[in-house]
C-alpha cells in the first residue's frame, strides 16, 4: 500500500486559524473517585511477544516494524475506553477545562454536523478537507453547540487532547498505556495477528469492530451499526477481554511518536521517551477505511501534536501493578 501522510484524524497545526497560548494546566489530585476507574482495571500477565510488522499492507513511514520480540512487565489496562459518563464524572470532581474548550474549538468530522453547524464553518484544513473546524466543539457537544453527549454516555468521550487524557490520569490515579503495552494487551494472546481476533476482518460475514462502511469519505453505509462512535463495549471482547482496541476511536498512548520506533527503543519494556512534538495514537477509529487509512490493525500506529483534539480520538487507561 502507498505511504499516506496523513491519517483518518487531523492536528490543530493544520488549521489556519492561529492558536492561543498553553495555559498552564490546574493542580488535579488524585480523587477517591478515581478508584473506580482503577478497580475496572484488567491483569494483564507479563511476557514476550512479537511486535509490530513487516505487513505490505501496512505503513513502513509509520514505522509499523521491523517485527520485533519484546519483553513486558505485569501491567493493568481498562477493558473499556473512557466514557462519556466517565469523563463527567472528572470534569464535575476537579472543574476540568479541555484544550477544545480553551481554543474554542476542534476538528468535527463533515458528514456527523448538522446542517446550521455546517454553514458557520470558515476553515477546513486543505489536507483533510472532511475535518470542519467547528467553533464550540468539545467533548460535552461532540458534534458542535447544538449536539448533546445524552443517549451517548457508554460511547467513547472524544475530543480528548493527549494533554487532557494526562490530567484524567492524574485524577484517578493511573497512566496511559505505553505502546508495547497496547499492542500487547490489543493482541489479546495471539500471535503475528493483524486483528485482535485473527486475519479475516469479518470472519464468518460478522462484524468485530467499527470502521467506516462505504466510499470514503462521501457516504458511510454503516452496516457494522454506526456512522460515528459505538458504545465502548460494542462487539465481542478479545482474548484479554479488552474491548474495541480496533477502531471507534483512536487513544492516546504514553509514547512520543517516531517512525523509529522499533528500531530506536529497547526490547524490554520499552517506551519512546524523547520529544518529537507528536505523542503515539493506537487503534483506528470509525473513520478509517482501507481505500484510505486501514490503521485499525493491532500492528499499525500513528502519532498527533498533543493538543489536538477530533471527534474520533479518544483513550483508555492503564497503571503499574505496584500501584494497585
Amino acid at each position: 500500500m502507498d505511504p499516506i501522510k496523513s491519517c483518518c484524524a487531523a492536528s490543530r497545526e493544520q488549521a489556519a486559524q492561529g492558536e492561543i497560548s498553553k495555559k498552564e494546566q490546574a493542580a488535579i489530585s488524585v480523587k477517591a473517585a478515581g478508584s473506580q476507574v482503577r478497580d475496572a482495571l484488567v491483569r494483564i500477565e507479563g511476557g514476550v511477544f512479537r511486535m509490530g510488522t513487516n505487513d505490505p499492507e501496512g505503513f513502513p513511514s509509520d514505522g509499523e516494524g521491523p517485527i520485533r520480540e519484546v519483553r513486558l512487565d505485569s501491567f493493568r489496562i481498562s477493558p473499556y475506553a473512557v466514557t462519556n459518563a466517565e469523563f463527567r464524572t472528572f470534569v464535575d470532581d476537579t472543574g476540568y477545562v479541555t484544550e477544545a474548550e480553551r481554543f474554542g474549538w476542534s476538528y468535527v468530522f463533515h458528514l456527523l454536523a448538522s446542517e446550521e453547524t455546517r454553514e458557520r464553518v470558515k476553515d477546513v484544513p486543505q489536507q483533510v478537507p472532511w475535518w470542519l473546524v467547528v467553533e464550540g466543539a468539545y467533548w460535552a457537544k461532540p458534534e458542535g453547540p447544538d449536539s448533546t453527549i445524552e443517549g451517548r454516555l457508554d460511547h467513547p468521550v472524544v475530543h480528548i487532547s493527549w494533554n487532557d487524557a494526562e490530567a484524567y490520569c492524574v485524577w484517578s490515579g493511573t497512566r496511559l498505556p505505553t505502546e508495547a503495552e497496547w499492542e500487547y494487551a490489543a493482541r489479546g494472546g495471539l500471535s503475528g495477528k493483524t486483528y485482535p481476533w485473527g486475519d479475516l476482518l469479518k470472519p464468518d460475514g460478522k462484524h468485530r469492530c467499527n470502521i467506516w462502511q462505504g466510499k470514503f469519505p462521501v457516504k458511510n453505509n454503516a452496516s457494522d451499526g454506526y456512522v460515528g462512535t459505538a458504545p465502548v463495549d460494542a462487539y465481542e471482547p478479545n482474548g484479554y477481554g479488552l474491548y474495541n482496541v480496533s477502531g471507534n476511536v483512536w487513544e492516546w498512548c504514553a509514547d512520543w511518536f517516531s517512525p523509529g520506533y522499533h528500531r530506536q527503543t529497547r526490547s524490554e519494556n520499552p517506551r519512546f521517551t524523547e520529544e518529537t512534538e507528536r505523542r503515539s495514537m493506537r487503534g483506528g477509529s470509525y473513520l478509517c477505511h482501507r481505500s484510505y487509512c486501514n490503521r485499525y490493525r493491532v500492528a499499525a500506529r500513528s502519532g498527533n501534536t498533543p493538543d489536538s483534539s477530533t471527534g474520533n480520538c479518544g483513550f483508555r487507561v492503564a497503571a503499574d501493578i505496584a500501584n494497585m
